[in-house]
């Protein structure tokens, strides 16, 4: 059975506490890192970084997460928003 959804990156969101984070979507399964690991993968894309540069330091089970990519910041956030997916 196919999975619905999409992998996506849906831009900048602020929470109700004032923290602004990156909203992204997977299709992959909770469970086993799968959403993890999905995350990494579509981040990759979208920075066109190699996958070890990417890293999930903080809530690998929850549904905000921290995630550390190795690199130039403006570097990486100019890609970031050349190569947003939808």
């Amino acid at each position: 059975m196919p999975r619905g959804g999409r992998d996506a990156l849906d831009g900048v969101q602020i929470l109700a506490d004032g923290r602004a984070v990156l909203k992204a979507r997977v299709r992959a399964a909770t469970r086993g890192g799968e959403a993890n690991a999905a995350l990494v993968g579509l981040l990759t894309k979208a920075m066109q970084v190699a996958p070890g540069r990417i890293a999930v330091v903080a809530g690998q089970s929850a549904r905000i997460k921290r995630v550390k990519v190795d690199g130039p910041g403006a570097e990486l956030a100019r890609a970031l928003a050349h190569g947003r997916t939808a």
